[in-house]
Parts: structure tokens; sequence; C-alpha cells
């Protein structure tokens, strides 16, 4: 697709690129975006256990999604995007982790960077990276570490009239299928955010994601050899000592792992529907039966129909209050309330998520007795797969941030908020101990 031509018509009423661009798209109706990416999602669907069994990577399925424009869902209509707002991605994005749980969370770092060009007061920056998203790129990210409590093992340094990259970063999610890089350095002391491409010379990106499941989102390590970056590259620093500003970006971020549960809890019911509506023998009932008519079945069913339900119900509420802060941030208002509030909603929301995700992934079994666990059927996938989603953001965590706003108004911090404050404790200790020494 050229870079020129619309996914959707551009709105004529549209006077300038530089004004508001939540106005300037024509709104999209989510089942016309809907019925754009359904016959993919079943694609998807379709291979989904096959490539479970041979580990294989969803290169297929990214490059499918790629071609029909999925990438540029959130960009506006007047740049030749699709316009989507965030509900209506998230509510896609559930659609498509019931046909694959992985490609959600390969998308994530691309739909954070492109959330971000939205809010971006530059509109040099939404002309320069739009156009390539609209002709197919995606891009990855290479921004957390194993390491603790430290985001500084990849260093970008000045040598004579260029800059070089160095160190590694795993945790890349996405990567691996990406056109581009998004990386976090530390150059002096500042953090420096830049862009890559993947196939820049030095760059190595490897498949050694080790997880007992979401085995085929790439998560593994990036390495860069003294990789030359040029200015353009760098998108922001930051000193070492100033906190990132208050951003929706935390809750959307969560969001995404929230869409894929809810995505594992739909996949869950269809299976155990279908499971159960195929069989013809109850478990300790000899001879031909129908498990669709047994009681305790279908008591089954209607749990995980609940389970469902709720977390769709508790997902799409933290949608809409993520849409409000864009929309508060964008207008210039004072968005930190909205935001506030679309941060505890992501958390709280986690919470009960993955509980009631992980009760139905447990659940299901008891529909089937053994044949349930015939490895032809991976339906252990769906545990592995929340239980590995669920541990990325530990919940635990989570829940002491939710304690502290609602006991002493503390907002929810992100991630390199978190590194900021974590090393001016230590920083601070380690002063305090030399001047008791």
């Amino acid at each position: 697709m050229s870079a020129a031509t619309s996914l959707f018509p551009t709105d004529p009423r549209t006077e300038s690129r530089n004004t508001l661009h939540r106005f300037a798209s024509t709104p999209v109706s989510y089942e016309e975006l809907a019925e754009r990416f359904r016959p993919i999602f079943k694609r998807i669907a379709e291979g989904a256990v096959a490539r479970e069994q041979s580990r294989t990577l969803a290169v297929e399925p990214v490059a499918w999604l790629r071609e029909a424009g999925f990438g540029a869902l959130r960009i506006p209509q007047v740049y030749g995007g699709l316009g989507a707002s965030l509900p209506q991605t998230f509510r896609l994005l559930i659609e498509l982790a019931e046909a694959d749980s992985n490609l959600p969370q390969i998308f994530r770092a691309h739909f954070a960077f492109v959330e971000e060009r939205l809010n971006s007061k530059e509109e040099a920056d939404r002309e320069r990276w739009f156009p390539l998203i609209i002709d197919g790129a995606t891009f990855g990210a290479a921004m957390a570490e194993k390491t603790e409590g430290t985001e500084t093992t990849v260093t970008l340094t000045k040598e004579n009239d260029r800059w070089l990259l160095d160190g590694y970063k795993f945790y890349s999610t996405g990567t691996i299928y990406a056109n581009w890089i998004v990386a976090v350095a530390l150059e002096g002391t500042e953090y420096v955010s830049l862009v890559l491409p993947t196939t820049a010379p030095g760059v190595v990106v490897e498949d050694d994601w080790d997880g007992f499941e979401q085995r085929l989102t790439g998560s593994g390590t990036t390495r860069f050899n003294r990789v030359e970056i040029r200015a353009d590259q760098i998108l922001r620093r930051l000193s070492v000592e100033q906190p990132p500003k208050t951003s929706y970006i935390i809750a959307y971020y969560q969001q995404f792992h929230l869409a894929a549960l809810a995505g594992i809890a739909r996949a869950v019911l269809k299976d155990a529907i279908a499971f159960t509506q195929t069989k013809t023998r109850t478990f300790g009932v000899p001879g031909k039966s129908s498990p669709r008519h047994d009681p305790l079945v279908q008591s089954v069913i209607g749990r995980l129909a609940s389970l469902s339900f709720t977390v769709d119900s508790l997902v799409e509420s933290v949608s809409a209050s993520i849409q409000e802060a864009y929309e508060a941030s964008i207008k210039g208002e004072d968005a930190d309330d909205f935001i506030t509030t679309a941060n505890i909603k992501a958390y709280q929301a986690q919470q009960i998520v993955i509980e009631q995700v992980l009760e139905a992934t447990t659940l299901l079994f008891e529909i089937g007795g053994a044949s349930a666990v015939s490895e032809t059927r991976r339906l252990d996938r769906y545990w592995r797969n929340a239980r590995t989603l669920a541990s990325h953001n530990p919940a635990v965590h989570r829940a002491r941030a939710i304690g502290d706003y609602w006991l002493n108004g503390t907002p929810p911090v992100g991630v390199l908020q978190a590194v900021i404050q974590s090393e001016a404790q230590l920083k601070n200790a380690a002063e305090a101990s030399a001047r008791n020494s």
C-alpha cells in the first residue's frame, strides 16, 4: 500500500493536520473495522494450535495484519489511517487475542509508539512516522532488562561526530517481527529514547524467550554492537533526576495484557462449548449420552460465560477511561485527574481479571475428562498464556500501588519513574550512610 493511499477517505472538512487530530476523522463504526479484520482473525485462529505445537513464529499472521493496515488502526484518517478510537482498538485486540493471544502482545510496542506520536506536540513527528506505518512499517521495543533496578545496560556514547549504541536488552517483545526498534539507553546522566532499523549493522535480534508460554511473541534479547545512531533518530532525552510527566501510557500498556486475557477467556468459552457439543459421552455414565444436557456441565459453561462477560466489562470500562484521558490530553486540558483515574482503573481491573481468567482456564478441564488434556487440543495453552501475561506486570505490586493511592492519594508511576525513584532512594541511602560513618 502506498504511503499516499488512505485506508479510509480523508474528511474534506479537515482544515489542517496540525489541528486537534481527534477531530480529523469521520467516526468509523466498530463493525466496519471488525469486518475488515475478522477474516484474518479466523485464519490466525485456524493455525494457532499448530504454531504452538511446533513453536513456529507468527510471521505469516503478522504479515496478514500488516498488509490489512492493522498497524494504522489509531492513525487518524487525515494521515491515511483508520482513525479508530481507543475502545474500538482494544475491542479488536480482544478479538485478535481470542484467535491467538500472542498477537496483541507482538503489536504492543508498535501501538504504544503510535500513541506517543499522537500525543506529541511536534507535528513533524507525525509527518515523519505515520506515512511509514501506513505503508506497513511496524515497531518493536528494546527497553526492559533482566537486571534488577536498572535500565542502563545499553549506553549511547559520542565518538568524534557520531553516536554509538552498545549493550543488550531482554524482553524485546515483537522486535523479531518489526522493521524498527524503539530503545532506551543511558548517555551520561540522561535516559535517551531512540529509534533504529532492525536491519542496522550491529543489531542482532535473538529468539531466546524461554517462558513456558506466550512463546511466539519474540520476547527475547536484542543486542547492539557499536550501532551508529544519527541525531534525528533520538526521540527524547530525560535526566535521571527528572521524573517523566504523568501519562495514561501506564494504563495503555497494561490494557494490552488485559485485552489479551479477555480474549483468552472468550476462547476458553468458545472451545468449551464446541468440545461439549461434539461429545457423545458423559464422564462416569456408561454408554452413549449427551454432556450438553448434563446439569453439571451446563453449570460449568454458565460459569465460564459469566467470567468472560465480567472480564469483558472490566476491560471495556478501562478502555473508556483511557479514551477520556487521551481526549483531555490532546485538548491541552489539565488531564492529570483523568490520567490517574485511567491508571488506577487499569490496576484495579488487573486484580480481578487475572484471577477470573485463571479460574476459567482451569475450570475448562471440568467439562472434558481425560480427553480434554490431549496434546492435539493444547487446551493447556490458555492457562499457560494467561499465567505468563499475568506475570509480566505482577499484580501484587499493583495492589500496593492501589492501596497507596486510596490511602495517601499517591498516583501510580510508570516503569521509568519507578527506576528513577529507586535509584534516587539508593543514592540518598548511600549518602546518609557516608555521613554517618
